[in-house]
């Protein structure tokens, strides 16, 4: 573990280096991130402005959830959409071969290589505007619910990262994954709103996907579950946090088999 810890630190320096050398990016990542996130508060304030609710979730609540989700999709993003984006790119130059001759773990070494410092520029306003909400909601917060909160955040963080390297992986059969950004874009839009909006009693319309988006692929569940624990809002049912932890520990296993199984039917550059 020490020598992973500093092979990460590593990663991390370097990234740190390139942010450097190039700081105009930053700033233009910066600017970009703040006029999103304005345009997205001014949206939901006008919305909240002719509601009081939208499905028992008042406007600080929602603004909770809001910046939730935006601290899970900046670490996940930062983290893994980079290496996983880049994979295939290996893949075709033949640099998939460098890889695995080095003596570290291949998974850990494509999740972790690049780091992008600018999108962690997101953080200080998800935080900024949780601690608004949190703050106009009124309600005392316990230690036990940050931990809980925290744990939570991880939890979906891991289950991005599953689905993500699962999703990099068939990069193998087709050699140039590129819309990777637009599926994963498509695929976690319907983690962006509570899954109380989506109606459970329509067969064809938000019941089914209510039903595959918090079962069958629970991404409605690991934005929804964290933010109701620290608003202290209600479960429904009580035991649906154990879905979201058992999906992000079962999602892991599988993708790192996925991962496994594709390095086996990968033929290297000279092959």
């Amino acid at each position: 573990m020490i020598h992973y810890a500093r092979v990460f630190w590593t990663f991390l320096r370097n990234s740190l280096i390139r942010e450097l050398s190039m700081r105009g990016n930053f700033w233009i990542q910066m600017i970009t991130e703040g006029i999103w996130f304005a345009s997205q508060l001014f949206l939901f304030n006008v919305i909240f402005g002719k509601v009081p609710e939208i499905n028992t979730w008042t406007r600080d609540e929602f603004f909770t959830f809001m910046a939730t989700g935006m601290i899970i999709n900046t670490l996940t993003e930062a983290l893994f959409l980079p290496n996983c984006a880049n994979f295939s790119e290996a893949i075709r130059s033949g640099n998939l071969d460098f890889v695995l001759l080095k003596p570290i773990d291949t998974q850990f070494l494509i999740s972790f290589e690049k780091i992008d410092l600018s999108a962690f520029s997101q953080l200080s306003f998800s935080i900024g505007l949780l601690s608004y909400g949190l703050w106009n909601l009124g309600r005392p917060i316990g230690i036990l619910d940050v931990v809980a909160y925290l744990g939570l955040i991880g939890v979906a963080v891991t289950f991005f990262y599953s689905l993500m390297i699962s999703l990099a992986s068939t990069s193998i059969w087709l050699g140039r994954n590129q819309g990777l950004h637009d599926f994963w874009f498509y695929i976690t839009i319907f983690a962006r709103y509570p899954k109380d909006i989506y109606n459970g009693k329509a067969l064809w319309g938000g019941g089914v996907l209510l039903a595959v988006f918090t079962y069958c692929i629970p991404i409605l569940l690991v934005v929804t579950v964290p933010s109701q624990v620290l608003a202290q809002k209600t479960l429904e049912p009580s035991w649906i946090w154990l879905v979201a932890m058992a999906s992000a520990f079962g999602g892991l296993l599988v993708s790192r088999a996925i991962f496994q199984f594709s390095l086996r039917c990968y033929r290297s550059a000279s092959s």
